[in-house]
């Protein structure tokens, strides 16, 4: 089994990162480059979570070895016997063979530097770039980002003249690799505390407020109110935004140099703004015989960056508000069918997605009810609980991991019981759970955190591809602190238990933190406690009451402006449920008429066609015969059909629907009249 496991969480891990970024990320409409280094930047953090478990039980395996190797010692392939006392040192089923860690940790880890601090970076800029061309994106790119490497130069910079100032310290080269860990690790330990205080605290709480239903429908209708607002922010932007390239490209030509910008400016926007400029689009006008002033490249770039994020915004607020339509009605279903006596669930309207057939067969609307309306609250308090009592562990751990004598820090006592028996099992378990309890409040406050209309992960593909890079560039940075300080809250970390012992390979990899002492001893212990102020702050709702006062509406219960969202969104949600009731009832109807008349109509249209073929065939033997006393008759018909037209034609006329900008009239929406005045008149009066 030596080197299985690692190959099986190898594998399990990619799949992992590849499905969560399925369902944040578009593959289909997202360059290919973005969708790789994002799913490079997730896979390594994640695989360092789950492979740090492994690590420590080869370790505590190692550590039994050396010292059983002090005495006499007899070798039975998969243990090692210490002849005095008779222990016996057991290979673990995970062990992975010497030499193999530390290569991998450092692949692992410097490649995720790389990502996070260099081409990530980077890679932001050019995908937000307006250009035209490969080149000038990577101008753009390499502008905006002078200062930020500049930043990172200037702290770099300061350590090493500290340490090159210190007597103490002869500079060589693995001095200065430690220095550049020191600083990342400083940067992202400063950053992970502050997540944390807030994901330990809000995750048992969601999930408690989870069991109240009540709450969860006031929560959907706030946002949908929220949500609303965006909505038509996005899209009056949308259309200010395409009006500007309607103009654009009325100006610019067929023949002008620029045309070609104009036409990838085109291809961003969405497909009813394309075929309504296409017809008011003269191409046969030269721009050589207009003196008008046309814009330049620069503003074009500019103009491309704005369709781009204008587009991406609009398409995300639809989708969006369709989700949490999908969520409303399912919380107003649940509401009433929890005073239901026959304990079925019944939907208000049917899922729009075709359901598995497996799930139909087990999910049947009695277990759906059981589980909605009695099971589902009791079992996420029960887990609420849970979580609060790990936020509990953790935070006394966090203030207390720098004791050794007497131990204080709890996941470390755990630990060093397990140590004593040598239970691998049970010491990759509690490894696991604790990184990944940790993980889990990190990246979690990571997916839910948005600032402003920059950064924002939305599901169901509708994050962009500066969002995404922006969370790879995120989780490389959170993760070789995050790990760091799992192994402190356990001693595995030597420099926080003070023991001469083996390090585990990724603290081998990580380098001796005692070239800056007053980080290893200072910093990196006393700065994790700021996690209780953090915590008491998030319980308080005090960033959210702080966000409220500077005018970000924040659901709070007791806030005036929280109650006059909620009635704003209870009754969109109520309009937009009329709307589709009376989609239904409508689509009933026709499916009812068509079923009922439908063999009606299919021998009633067979007996037309038939005549139809009869008179066209009596036609044809009748092409010999002189038309001379046919053509009045026929003049006639023409005549008839002419004043016909024109009798009908009053019918299309709606005052209230006159357009003067031939643009509008010839876009095809519905205007308030009730017609759609783009409609030709050949297709109303094809039957005439």
């Amino acid at each position: 089994m030596s080197g299985a496991a690692l190959g099986l969480e190898i594998v399990f891990v990619f799949f992992l990162a590849l499905f969560l970024l399925h369902r944040y990320g578009d593959f289909k409409k997202q360059h290919r480059l973005v969708i790789v280094a994002t799913l490079l930047a997730w896979y390594l953090c994640f695989l360092i979570v789950f492979i740090l478990p492994l690590d420590v039980s080869t370790t505590i395996y190692n550590r039994c070895k050396l010292a059983v190797n002090s005495s006499p010692v007899e070798s039975n392939g998969s243990y090692v016997t210490l002849a005095p006392s008779k222990q016996k040192c057991f290979k673990p089923w995970s062990y992975i063979p010497d030499g193999i860690m530390p290569i991998f940790w450092r692949v692992v880890y410097w490649t995720s530097q790389f990502l996070t601090w260099i081409l990530l970076p980077f890679m932001q800029s050019y995908a937000r770039s307006g250009g035209f061309s490969i080149t000038g994106k990577i101008k753009t790119a390499l502008i905006e980002n002078a200062i930020y490497y500049g930043t990172y130069l200037l702290i770099f910079g300061a350590f090493l003249i500290y340490v090159a100032v210190n007597p103490k310290f002869n500079l060589q080269w693995n001095q200065l690799q430690t220095i550049g860990i020191a600083a990342a690790n400083t940067w992202g330990l400063f950053l992970l505390v502050l997540l944390l205080g807030y994901g330990l605290v809000e995750i048992p709480r969601s999930h408690w407020n989870g069991a109240k239903r009540g709450y969860l429908l006031m929560k959907t209708y706030f946002k949908a109110a929220k949500l609303m607002t965006e909505k038509a922010d996005a899209e009056e932007n949308l259309e200010d935004v395409m009006e500007e390239v309607r103009k654009v490209s009325e100006s610019i030509k067929y023949n002008h140099p620029l045309r070609k910008c104009v036409d990838t400016i085109l291809k961003k926007c969405p497909t009813e703004y394309q075929e309504r400029m296409g017809r008011n689009m003269d191409d046969y006008e030269d721009f050589e015989e207009r003196q008008n002033s046309y814009p330049s490249e620069k503003s074009l770039v500019k103009l491309h960056k704005q369709v781009i994020y204008s587009v991406q915004r609009h398409r995300r607020t639809q989708v969006q508000w369709q989700i949490l339509l999908e969520q409303a009605f399912y919380l107003e279903d649940v509401a009433k069918n929890e005073t239901s006596a026959t304990r079925q669930f019944v939907h208000t309207f049917q899922s729009q997605e075709p359901e598995n057939k497996i799930v139909q067969y087990f999910y049947t609307p009695t277990v759906e009810w059981y589980w909605e309306c009695l099971l589902r609250p009791w079992f996420y308090r029960v887990l609420a609980v849970v979580l609060a009592t790990f936020s509990v562990i953790v935070v006394w751990s966090e203030c207390t991991f720098f004791s050794t004598n007497p131990v204080l820090s709890l996941f470390a006592v755990f630990i060093q019981l397990a140590e004593k028996t040598y239970n691998y099992i049970y010491i990759e378990m509690a490894c696991f759970l604790t990184i990944f309890f940790l993980s889990i409040c990190v990246y979690s406050t990571v997916f839910r955190i948005r600032v402003f209309n920059y950064y924002y992960l939305a599901s169901h593909h509708q994050t962009d591809a500066y969002s995404l890079l922006f969370s790879g560039m995120l989780f490389c940075r959170l993760t070789p602190p995050l790990c760091l300080n799992f192994l402190g809250l356990t001693h595995m970390d030597a420099t926080i238990s003070h023991r001469d012992t083996q390090p585990t390979a990724y603290t081998s990899i990580m380098g001796s933190m005692r070239v800056l002492s007053f980080i290893a001893d200072g910093f990196y212990i006393y700065y994790p406690m700021l996690v209780v102020i953090l915590c008491i702050a998030t319980y308080f709702s005090l960033g959210t009451r702080c966000l409220n006062l500077l005018g970000f509406q924040q659901f709070m219960g007791d806030s005036e402006m929280t109650s006059d969202l909620i009635d704003e969104g209870k009754e969109l949600i109520r309009r937009e449920k009329r709307k589709r009731q009376r989609q239904e009832e409508g689509e009933n109807r026709r499916r009812e008429w068509k079923e009922r008349y439908g063999n009606r109509e299919d021998s009633t249209r067979n007996r037309v066609v038939h005549t139809e073929q009869k008179e066209s065939s009596f036609s044809e033997t009748n092409t010999n015969r002189p038309l001379s006393k046919y053509t009045r008759s026929n003049g006639r018909t023409e005549r008839d059909r002419i004043e016909l037209l024109q009798d009908a034609e009053p019918l299309d006329f709606n005052a209230d629907s006159i357009n003067d900008d031939p643009l509008e009239s010839d876009s095809g929406r519905y205007q308030p009249g009730g017609r759609y005045l783009s409609m030709s008149r050949s297709v109303i009066f094809d039957d005439v």
